[in-house]
């Protein structure tokens, strides 16, 4: 089911046309917001929203914590497109679905994507209420044939074989240091790496002992997908996990993560994250992909 089903240019188009018929904003940023996060969405002005159930070929948002529609807007002198709930491959779509929207953002004329997730901590150094920046991934279902670039490729939106080793756009990282330094936060913030397990599960005690020795500091459920496809139609990609839970690795353990409190942590941290992003966003650049952040 993953791997076969294609959506055309023509489709990706359909919806980019009918948004652009239907709100006069053009967005340079497009922020989807995980778990919990979907709070960044109504700090924008001049707002439009829209159903994803009305846009041509979206696929719906199953889960909760995830409001399913995407809202268009004014932030800090940017224009911008948020995603209230994103997409999982847990939830049966496929991976081309999956990042739908990445493709429509890119027809739309976005040039940065903002990524943010709930994700479970693997190191000691990582605590619940903890933002992690991104700065590098590891896709498991990409690994295993589970991409969403796999079938032919559309030379329209990039290159068959697109490098993944600087997704994660460095000036944008630098950036965010700089901000959470001013905004006095910087004691919960460090960069780290993240890891895309397909869920809809949390890890196994052996699971997470062996994410922890190849280096992961955070995993979760999503993200990776998207960024692949951000990256393969030349978007600058930046990307936060928030830390919603420790993820176990000692047999003796009796706590347990559940859904709840991942969304509860997202609760009280939200207004951070939402500082964080939008003086983020303020102090971009939009320059046409020259990959200059500040």
């Amino acid at each position: 089911m993953h791997s076969k089903e294609q959506i055309s240019h023509d489709e990706y188009q359909k919806a980019a046309d009918w948004l652009t018929s239907q709100t006069r904003h053009r967005p340079q940023v497009a922020i989807i917001c995980g778990s919990g996060l979907g709070m960044l969405a109504d700090t924008l002005k001049s707002q439009n929203s829209f159903a994803y159930s009305d846009i041509p070929g979206f696929p719906q948002s199953t889960v909760q914590g995830h409001a399913g529609r995407l809202v268009f807007g004014e932030l800090n002198g940017k224009t911008c497109v948020c995603m209230q709930g994103r997409f999982h491959m847990y939830e049966g779509h496929s991976l081309c679905k999956t990042t739908f929207p990445i493709r429509v953002f890119k027809l739309l004329g976005v040039e940065t994507l903002i990524v943010t997730n709930a994700a479970g901590s693997l190191v000691d150094g990582l605590h619940i209420g903890d933002i992690m920046i991104i700065k590098d991934h590891i896709n498991f279902p990409g690994l295993v044939g589970f991409n969403p670039l796999t079938g032919p490729n559309d030379d329209k939106f990039g290159p068959r074989f697109p490098a993944m080793s600087s997704c994660y756009d460095k000036g944008l990282r630098c950036l965010a240091m700089e901000v959470a330094k001013e905004l006095d936060v910087a004691g919960i913030m460090q960069e780290g790496v993240y890891a895309m397990v397909g869920g809809p599960n949390f890890e196994s005690i052996a699971e997470a002992r062996l994410l922890h020795c190849l280096g992961v500091d955070a995993v979760g459920m999503s993200t990776a997908p998207e960024v692949v496809v951000a990256t393969h139609c030349g978007m600058r990609v930046f990307g936060l996990s928030l830390i919603t839970n420790k993820v176990g690795k000692s047999y003796e353990d009796s706590d347990s993560v559940n859904h709840e409190g991942v969304l509860e942590v997202g609760r009280l941290r939200s207004d951070t994250v939402q500082k964080l992003v939008t003086e983020i966003i303020r102090r971009m650049e939009i320059n046409n992909n020259t990959n200059n952040a500040v």
